[in-house]
């Protein structure tokens, strides 16, 4: 999930050409909408009881203790904002029941005052999606059961690509004025796992769709690498700009300079991976300075195993310095110091 530079002369062509696009919300539309948001300072979340997407929403493991539990902490450091990826495959299984599940998810978060980012497609981790019961983590394994979705199968086919329109139209449609929704990220990293240009038929389809519902909400879908005809699409097909940013506070600081040339609202929905250079002490404040929406990467340690590096080991032991993630299971901050920080810079309260 690295981020490289940005040659943001051929997006800003793109976006001129793409300007004839009724669908994609104009400059002045995106900043008004987002004046009206607090500063956005969040997580990516999932509750530290399921290892993947499936595990999260699947009606048998749908754990809305652990989530309420964990939100709370969330909130309780000044968070507003979470990212939540969601899975075809609950919806292909029982539409209603998984609409039913996000609704009454969306009810926590509303208790705990954050907004939620909800992704639907990634390309990110392992290509075999299967409903049922999910995989035990691999100890010391970074993400070993974070699923794609679609998936090889679906991905390459697009004969399949029916029940993909259907389930993105649906969810939209469904909750295209709820207000718990900040906006929606079309498709994580598209290309990523070795696709490359392949997925990009795909994510054109993802957004046309998209556009065919038009929700409420804007829409986005985050630059990650340099390929040019992703990131000309995506940055012109976005109401508001996210980009990922593993970097160190000096190429952070430059690419939001340069992505702030399109005159857009910017969002950086993923960061924060401490032995990278990329923490919250360095990087929030940047991302004050600008107004920039900051949500990093992992919030309890369970079983992601996102503690550990992308290019973690079997068996590895828990990490000096971790990888992602701020909370313990039992709710106890891997640095009190730095929990005590994020809490100071989203809320002016110096006490944790």
């Amino acid at each position: 999930m690295k981020k490289h530079s940005l040659l943001l002369i051929f997006s800003l062509i793109a976006l001129v050409s793409l300007a004839q696009n009724q669908s994609v919300w104009t400059a002045a539309k995106a900043n008004e909408w987002y004046q009206k948001q607090p500063w956005l300072v969040g997580c990516n979340f999932i509750p530290s009881s399921a290892i993947n997407e499936l595990e999260m929403w699947q009606a048998k493991t749908f754990d809305l203790k652990t989530i309420d539990r964990e939100l709370g902490w969330a909130n309780g450091i000044g968070m507003n904002v979470v990212r939540v990826f969601l899975h075809y495959l609950p919806w292909q299984e029982d539409a209603k029941g998984f609409k039913e599940r996000i609704n009454k998810y969306l009810a926590i978060a509303a208790k705990h005052h954050i907004k939620t980012m909800f992704v639907l497609f990634d390309d990110c981790w392992n290509n075999d999606p299967q409903l049922g019961p999910q995989p035990l983590p691999k100890p010391g394994v970074h993400n070993s059961g974070w699923l794609q979705c679609p998936g090889t199968k679906m991905h390459e086919d697009s004969s399949s690509w029916v029940r993909l329109e259907l389930y993105t139209k649906d969810i939209l449609s469904t909750f295209k004025n709820d207000q718990r929704i900040l906006l929606w990220d079309l498709y994580n990293e598209p290309g990523n796992s070795d696709y490359n240009e392949t997925t990009l038929p795909l994510l054109k389809k993802v957004f046309q769709w998209a556009w065919e519902v038009r929700p409420n909400q804007p829409l986005t879908c985050g630059i990650w690498n340099d390929d040019k005809n992703f990131r000309d699409f995506q940055l012109a097909s976005s109401d508001v700009i996210s980009f990922h940013n593993y970097d160190k506070a000096p190429e952070l600081e430059k690419e939001i300079l340069e992505l702030q040339r399109l005159g857009k609202p910017l969002i950086c929905s993923e960061y924060m991976a401490r032995t990278n250079g990329s923490k919250f002490i360095t990087h929030l404040p940047v991302f004050k300075k600008y107004r920039v929406g900051a949500i990093n990467w992992g919030l309890v340690s369970g079983k992601t195993n996102t503690i550990f590096p992308w290019d973690s080991k079997p068996g590895s032991v828990e990490p000096r310095v971790w990888f992602h993630d701020v909370f313990r299971k039992d709710g106890r901050p891997f640095d009190p110091n730095e929990v005590a920080f994020i809490m100071e810079i989203c809320t002016g309260n110096k006490k944790y």
